[in-house]
């Protein structure tokens, strides 16, 4: 068996991404939440309360991306922004009633979402996949 070149792979995660990227953007659409906020909740509903900067640098973002989801969540009742208590500068990143009834509904949604990616897939199926996208993106990520 001959590896594929590089493009063949290239060409297979971008149509791959793409797809996830819709189906979670319908997913999560029903709940006005729209794709990739879902991670800036996980990670408030772990821990409410972390600045911008914090949230970017755990989810591996720039502070503007993260800034701009913010602002949008903000507006759709999600969280609210307060000052930092003793630097003025900074915020807090804080859920509302609503961004935190959201838990259990958009965790359902992520798994449900899982599900149907790896319909068909064995337990060491879905090990090797995500073993392979975090080897992917380890090599993707080491510093040269």
């Amino acid at each position: 068996m001959t590896a594929q070149p590089a493009a063949d792979f290239l060409t297979v995660y971008w149509s791959t991404k793409h797809a996830m990227t819709m189906a979670a953007a319908s997913t999560y659409a029903r709940h006005g939440v729209y794709e990739g906020q879902q991670f800036i909740l996980r990670a408030l509903w772990a821990r409410d309360g972390l600045a911008p900067g914090e949230l970017a640098k755990q989810l591996g973002l720039s502070t503007p991306t993260v800034t701009r989801a913010t602002t949008r969540m903000e507006a759709a009742g999600l969280l609210r922004r307060e000052p930092h208590p003793t630097d003025r500068r900074l915020v807090r990143l804080h859920l509302t009633d609503r961004g935190r009834d959201l838990e259990a509904t958009i965790e359902d949604e992520m798994a449900g979402l899982t599900d149907r990616a790896f319909a068909g897939f064995d337990t060491a199926e879905r090990e090797a996949v995500i073993g392979a996208l975090e080897r992917i993106r380890r090599n993707l990520t080491r510093e040269q």
